[in-house]
């Protein structure tokens, strides 16, 4: 049953809840623009492509703004019931920090597993979307622009340079076209004006000449006797470009359908153990082949006659070889040494490339419930730091959030990085964030259930203080002792 206290810390979380969430949100956003603002800029991007593209982002940064959302959020809410005495008279009245946090912590659970689903079912197709949007918006060739004294060179097959254009951005004047041809000598295009325009699907451009010169090579080769030159005056003529190579295309998404972030929990573990499966079988093969190139390993567990009683030392294993073969069994010794080696070298590479597959999916699988949990363990964080600070808004609780969530954001890439160069296990890296935030949760939440003074510059001054008198009366009772 839901009572009045639980409802009060319910309306308190709520709203700065959602508005921290979505300036998370929209944070994420702007930095991933940031990153990839020379791939967007100039490629007349319509409004629908970039809304899709901001959709896609966007769901796929929902589980790495919740975190964030749910630690400021949580500071600020108990920050302000502190500010406000409501955490004095609630704790006056006999309930304890641990009581009026439940109904939060249950919230938390929820947004927990809301970010388990969003991780585990919408953001493989999110990133699907996303990585094919962004792959044609990155080819995409930059949008049809044509400056005045500058050739361009977009158009497959031409060079285009414009003496001037008028204010119309229409009327164009002293023109002049390269038709690149290999093999003999490129054709050209000159006109004193004409007229460029666009056709209503975009897919051409048009060009209306006036007053020029059309100059053409004729012929098979480089040799000026087998071709022939031509000059065609004109006082109108019609050229067409084609712009279907400046589109966008649509690439379809099961071209990036194998990368692990596009997976799920269940298509994760099924190309786990495949790589698994896979390497042991590779292992069996490769003993298999060294054992063909090395007969001698079939005598390794073999039973060993007892040697006799009489037994000739040997000092050197050149010493059972004849003088005659000796040359002919180190170069055969040297050919299988070198298969072997070549044999292992080809076999390690696809070893390692084997499981770093297995270390990058694992990853993946990590990542899944490692988001979803901090949450929580944000949260544990939050909540007694808020109690402990009694400070609401967004100035310090931002900056405590911003700290917090730096160093979590700082332990999962290292701890990342440590599972991609098999430093450590995928368990331990990725949830090395985890285990080094869940004992602070714990502190600050025994710190914040006693009333502790850890954030409270008023008792810091008073100990400075009480230091500070310390010293100088030590020194003054020297001063006076000389």
């Amino acid at each position: 049953m839901i009572k009045k206290l639980d409802k009060l810390i319910l309306r308190s979380f709520v709203a700065p809840f959602f508005a921290t969430f979505f300036i998370s949100l929209f944070v994420l956003v702007m930095q991933f623009f940031w990153l990839y603002i020379d791939d967007l800029v100039g490629k007349g991007i319509d409004l629908f492509t970039i809304l899709k593209l901001i959709t896609y982002v966007s769901a796929t940064l929902i589980p790495l703004a919740l975190p964030l959302a749910m630690l400021l959020s949580s500071i600020m809410t108990f920050g302000n019931l502190g500010e406000t005495f409501e955490l004095v008279a609630i704790k006056s009245s006999g309930i304890s920090l641990s009581r009026f946090m439940r109904p939060l912590l249950i919230v938390a659970f929820a947004i927990a597993g809301v970010a388990f689903v969003f991780s585990n079912n919408i953001i493989p197709v999110a990133q699907l979307k996303l990585a094919a949007l962004k792959y044609d918006i990155i080819i995409a060739k930059p949008a049809f622009d044509i400056k005045e004294g500058v050739f361009y060179n977009q158009i497959k097959g031409f060079n285009i340079k414009i003496g001037k254009k008028e204010k119309d951005d229409s009327t164009i004047r002293n023109i002049v076209i390269f038709e690149r041809k290999y093999g003999t000598q490129d054709n050209i295009i000159a006109a004193d004006s004409g007229i460029m325009k666009v056709t209503a699907d975009k897919k051409f451009l048009e060009f209306i000449l006036k007053d020029g010169w059309r100059y053409e090579e004729k012929g098979q080769g480089y040799d000026g006797l087998r071709s022939d030159y031509v000059r065609l005056g004109f006082k109108e003529y019609k050229k067409i470009f084609d712009l279907s190579a400046l589109q966008m295309s649509e690439t379809a998404d099961s071209s990036f359908r194998y990368d692990p972030k596009m997976l799920t929990i269940q298509q994760l573990n099924d190309a786990i153990d495949s790589f698994k499966t896979g390497n042991k079988k590779l292992l069996a093969r490769d003993n298999e082949e060294i054992a063909t190139s090395l007969p001698f390993t079939k005598y390794a567990k073999a039973t060993v006659a007892q040697p006799p009683k009489t037994v000739t030392k040997i000092n050197s294993f050149n010493q059972l070889i004849p003088d005659s073969i000796k040359s002919i069994v180190y170069d055969n010794a040297n050919s299988q040494l070198n298969i072997v080696n070549n044999l292992a070298a080809i076999e390690t590479n696809d070893y390692t490339f084997k499981d770093k597959s297995i270390r990058f999916h694992e990853i993946e699988w990590h990542r899944k419930f490692t988001l979803s949990a901090a949450c929580i363990v944000l949260f544990l964080i939050g909540a007694p730091l808020g109690s402990i600070i009694r400070k609401g808004g967004l100035g310090l609780p931002l900056v405590f959030s911003i700290i917090f969530f730096i160093i979590f954001h700082l332990f999962n890439t290292f701890g990342e990085k440590f599972v991609k160069e098999s430093v450590t296990s995928s368990f331990t890296g990725m949830w090395l964030s985890t285990m080094i935030l869940i004992p602070i949760g714990f502190f600050l939440t025994y710190k914040a259930m006693r009333d502790s003074q850890l954030f409270n510059k008023e008792f810091y001054y008073r100990a400075f203080k009480g230091f500070r008198n310390l010293i100088h009366n030590f020194r003054k009772q020297k001063n006076n002792t000389v």
